[in-house]
């Protein structure tokens, strides 16, 4: 009947540029008499139609097609409506694979991006090591926290103190010089950049409630230190990302100095602080706007002129740490910033380097974000050069537990085709953060809802489930370098490391205790982005075959094929592809037609020859 498909029959794919030429193909079986077509184009509540006119036919198919340009950058839908000869009229709206049907369904989201957003290609077609700066590595000499605790390596992380409060207190010592030191073993993961936790002064062992922007949190080491790391990294090919946190400071800090540890007259302390306006107070001192009501972080004032100069002016927070030779900045909640402050972020970064990439925290679809009853334009007005990708995060978690191939295709090719495709490939693939429950135990399927935070800290999985939940990594791994973007590794998850949510989530990494044969498979990972790192910055598309996921991934002619079975049984599925493929493991040669067995909670990955 409309066999029209928005990923085949809409060019170019996906989001365009302003001004770049779209056209539309619109498929007909004869079955249907026709006698128009038309588009209703539009954004917002503002609409317009478009005629589409005749212009072939095969036979079995008549096709109507239209050739346009959108000029000004933003998110804009599109639906049909087809009057039939004899009168009556078919609506047509987005099936959930892109496919035309009739009914009362979405019109197809067209994105479109600025005709001069740029993205650099620094971070694109590697691989991402997160850490979590005070938990990853520690060398040199023992330095004392200036509030709370240092514990030993292996010690289990604080869930709460003995009066039933959570202070963040309790430090391993993680530092630079640790990190530098293991900057050998990160290379043969094949890592290219490393994205650090906050780094600046704080009283946290998170240190999101910075205390002093230009200072480097003498627990970590010294700026020389800092230096040190990013020349050595360099050496291997490894770039730093930064964490700016720059919603909320700490309330123990140079601006707020709620606990009077600074030398300084902070908001806290007196009206008449050069910083009083920089927080929103409500009822003074002590009733202020806070992140989610964490009083320990109070809500910056992004109008406030001394606190823009400070981040955003000469010599400022961004041009001080951009000038280290850093490759990217992340930005932390992203969407609690409002648009210009974000705007003039982008401009301040860009303008201490061009080549230097702006990642946001966006937990959801970043090209319709709706953030205080705004639609945020990361991706269209060019304000974000990548996003962490929480949306695969959740389609391959679902996948590797439930099931479900086509949903999964569902899922990963919507932002695909949402997104500006150098935007999607500078965005972070990742299964796992310092926000969320370890991969591993995630993984599991272990129910823990009525466990307490004392007991999850306990639990470790051993035997038969630790065994599954490894096996489901592994496949959840493979789809997250195989996808578009730039895998992301919380630091620990390659080697087994477990834990449920923040702080649990956090633990040291477990040196000379790692699962070797985990770690074996990261290292064959990374071998296969490096290796084939133009055809992972190239097209993607999804299929299945019963409960088998097909994951291709193309590139001027070269191909690479992801087949993932993640049922308890072995599963046969056919070839089908005109051409043969190599097995990149096994070495095995498959021709069109041939017998694929793909065994239980496992994956398989050819190329084309």
């Amino acid at each position: 009947m409309y066999k029209y498909n928005s990923r085949v029959h809409k060019t170019p794919f996906g989001a365009v540029r302003a001004g770049e030429k779209i056209k539309i193909v619109f498929p007909v079986t004869h079955s249907v008499w026709v006698e128009s077509v038309k588009m209703i184009i539009g954004k917002g509540e503002d609409e317009w139609e478009r005629p589409l006119l005749f212009c072939g036919d095969d036979g079995n198919i008549t096709y109507f097609d239209t050739e346009f340009t959108i000029g000004e950058w933003g998110i804009y839908h599109y639906r049909f409506e087809v009057r039939l000869v004899g009168g009556g009229v078919d609506k047509l709206g987005a099936g959930e694979n892109g496919d035309a049907m009739i009914g009362d369904l979405p019109d197809w989201q067209l994105t479109v991006y600025d005709r001069d957003f740029v993205v650099p290609d620094t971070i694109k077609g590697g691989v991402i090591y997160h850490i979590f700066a005070d938990r990853f590595a520690h060398a040199g000499a023992d330095v004392q926290p200036r509030y709370g605790y240092l514990k030993k390596w292996g010690d289990k992380v604080t869930v709460r103190e003995p009066d039933g409060s959570y202070r963040a207190n309790d430090f391993f010592g993680g530092n630079f010089k640790g990190i530098t030191g293991k900057l050998d073993y990160l290379a043969s993961l094949g890592v290219t950049e490393i994205y650090l936790s906050p780094i600046f002064e704080s009283s946290s062992n998170h240190r999101y409630d910075t205390g002093d922007y230009m200072k480097i949190d003498p627990l970590l080491g010294t700026e020389d230190d800092f230096r040190e790391l990013i020349t050595q990294a360099r050496k291997r090919g490894i770039g730093i990302i930064l964490d700016g946190v720059f919603n909320h400071s700490g309330a123990d800090s140079v601006y707020f100095n709620q606990l009077g540890h600074y030398d300084s007259l902070g908001a806290y302390q007196s009206k008449d602080s050069p910083y009083y306006d920089w927080y929103y107070f409500r009822h003074y001192p002590d009733d202020y706007d806070c992140w989610w009501g964490c009083k320990v972080v109070p809500t910056l004032n992004k109008s406030a002129a001394g606190y823009r100069e400070l981040v955003l002016g000469k010599g400022g927070v961004i041009d001080k740490w951009t000038a280290f030779g850093i490759d990217g900045w992340r930005l932390d909640v992203v969407d609690e910033l409002p648009t210009d402050f974000v705007d003039d972020l982008r401009a301040a970064i860009k303008r201490a380097n061009d080549k230097v990439a702006v990642i946001g925290e966006v937990w959801e679809d970043a090209s319709v974000k709706v953030s205080y009853g705004t639609l945020r334009p990361y991706l269209t007005k060019g304000e974000l050069d990548g996003v962490m990708n929480y949306p695969y995060k959740e389609a391959i978690l679902s996948f590797c537990l439930y099931g479900g191939a086509r949903a999964f295709g569902t899922k990963v090719m919507r932002i695909y085709e949402n997104y500006p495709i150098d935007v999607l490939n500078s965005s972070m693939t990742l299964i796992g953060t310092h926000d969320t429950i370890r991969a591993l135990n995630a993984l599991s399927g272990e129910d823990v809802r009525y466990t307490t935070k004392e007991q999850r800290l306990e639990m470790r999985l051993s035997g038969e489930a630790y065994a599954l939940a490894k096996k489901r990594l592994k496949i959840a791994s493979f789809l997250q370098y195989l996808l578009p973007g730039v895998p992301s590794v919380y630091y620990g998850d390659e080697v087994g490391l477990q834990g449920y949510e923040d702080p649990m989530n956090r633990a040291p990494f477990p040196w000379g205790e790692e699962d070797v044969e985990l770690l074996a498979h990261y290292r064959f990972l990374g071998s296969v982005r490096k290796g084939y790192r133009d055809i992972l910055l190239g097209g993607m598309d999804v299929s299945e075959q019963g409960e088998i996921l097909i994951l291709h991934r193309f590139l001027d002619g070269k191909h690479l094929f992801g087949i993932v079975n993640p049922t308890f049984e072995d599963r046969v599925i056919t070839f089908r592809r005109s051409r043969a493929a190599r097995d990149v493991v096994g070495g095995g040669v498959l021709h069109s037609g041939d017998e694929v067995l793909v065994k239980a909670l496992d994956f398989l990955l050819f190329e084309s020859m």
